[in-house]
């Protein structure tokens, strides 16, 4: 079975990553996830545990199995790595080699499979100079941009920013896996 390493960071559309585990899981495919310390605080690591069946991985300072390094060994398992939500922090520290959560460390890691990103915040924080460059970055480095869809966002501001719609995330998935 395909494994998605799936990352999720602090963006209000945190809640969604439990829709995508479990989308994907129902074709099949294992995911193993990493949670930034910020988006625990939108949503339960226990939700996205039960829903994807495996443990969710906190804190890069945390060995769970003295064999292993975790967040090197979390690549090694994975067919695809994916970042979703993905917030200006998370693009930020990865496009600028950043490594100081169990998230970035592992970004650091990824060789060799299909690296996605789908960004998910304000308009204006998207459109600014530096997240364009940022993300310009992340396209050197290999990333598949999940483009942001435009609507109605959290903070009452109408513009792109939000999460691409679930079955978009999930198209881009199997592009790169199938």
């Amino acid at each position: 079975m395909p494994r998605v390493l799936l990352g999720v960071s602090a963006s209000i559309s945190a809640y969604k990553a439990a829709d995508l585990i479990s989308q994907l899981k129902k074709q099949q495919i294992d995911v193993e996830v990493i949670m930034t310390k910020n988006s625990t605080k939108i949503i339960p690591p226990l939700t996205l545990q039960v829903l994807s069946k495996e443990t969710v991985h906190l804190d890069v300072m945390t060995e769970q199995n003295p064999l292993e390094i975790n967040h090197i060994d979390l690549v090694k398992r994975a067919d695809l790595f994916l970042i979703a939500p993905a917030t200006a922090n998370i693009i930020g520290k990865i496009a600028n080699g950043i490594c100081d959560d169990m998230l970035s460390t592992t970004a650091m890691a990824v060789h060799d499979i299909p690296k996605l990103i789908a960004p998910a915040m304000n308009t204006y924080m998207y459109s600014n100079p530096a997240m364009v460059d940022n993300l310009t970055t992340l396209e050197k480095y290999d990333y598949t941009i999940i483009e942001p869809k435009e609507s109605l966002l959290a903070c009452g501001d109408y513009g792109k920013g939000a999460l691409a719609d679930i079955n978009v995330i999930i198209d881009a998935i199997n592009k790169q896996l199938f």
